[in-house]
């Protein structure tokens, strides 16, 4: 892709999954990239397997004031950031009556809370130095009703008005775009899913699979790259023509 030679990139959410597809596709595309992630072991292991890595930050995106010392650690090692992939993210499978207000208060402050700590901490940069670009992690979810999910729905949704809403404000300077993927086949959705209930979805999906996560990471670069340069305030699907034909209603 061309324009991501450099870059100072972060990941939140690096250090497995998509994130870590992310960061793999970055480094190899010759950018300069730190992960966040509130997993230690993970961020170890991550940076043994990608030793070019810049940094590894562990926090919790729920928490601003980790948040915010994260972000001072970028300060002084970059002094700047070029590119946000804002990606960390939650999922739990339940019923609407089941879910507690401890498990639906934890999905929102990560999935939606985080992301607006983050993306807002890397605007006031961004907008500083007069060019950037926030790419947010969004979900088919939030575009359509799915069981089981409500409280992740609700957080992908916001996270789709909250990108429009900042790519509105922060132009012409910063670019916002939120990637919307259907199904991944991620360790997060392994465990969440029997191979019964995964060979169930993926004959529903027109292409007939999950996608990988360096599918995604694909078009994460895509849209940091200059070659996405009129892209903003959109939400990006990538999903196997899974919304296509209604498959959330089946």
């Amino acid at each position: 892709m061309q324009g991501l030679k450099d870059k100072r990139v972060l990941v939140t959410g690096g250090a497995s999954g998509i994130g870590a597809a992310a960061v793999k596709r970055f480094v190899n595309e010759g950018s300069r990239v730190v992960v966040l992630d509130i997993d230690p072991a993970a961020n170890q292991k991550i940076f043994e397997e990608i030793p070019e890595l810049e940094a590894i930050s562990t926090a919790d995106v729920s928490k601003p004031d980790e948040v915010q010392t994260a972000f001072k650690q970028l300060d002084h090692l970059w002094g700047g950031l070029d590119v946000l992939v804002n990606n960390a993210g939650i999922s739990l499978r339940h019923t609407f009556l089941d879910i507690t207000p401890h498990e639906w208060q934890r999905v929102i402050d990560i999935n939606l809370n985080g992301v607006f700590y983050v993306a807002q901490q890397a605007a006031r940069r961004m907008k500083t130095a007069g060019a950037g670009v926030i790419l947010n992690m969004a979900s088919t979810n939030g575009l359509l009703g799915y069981p089981y999910y409500a409280d992740y729905n609700a957080s992908k949704a916001g996270v789709i008005e909250l990108t429009r809403s900042m790519a509105l404000e922060l132009a012409p300077q910063v670019r916002v775009v939120a990637v919307c993927p259907g199904y991944v086949l991620t360790p997060m959705q392994e465990a969440e899913y029997t191979p019964e209930m995964m060979d169930a979805v993926n004959s529903k999906i027109p292409l007939e699979r999950h996608a990988a996560p360096q599918e995604i990471a694909s078009l994460f670069a895509f849209l940091a790259s200059d070659e996405a340069a009129y892209i903003t305030g959109q939400a990006y699907v990538i999903d196997g023509g899974e919304t296509a034909g209604g498959l959330a209603s089946c």
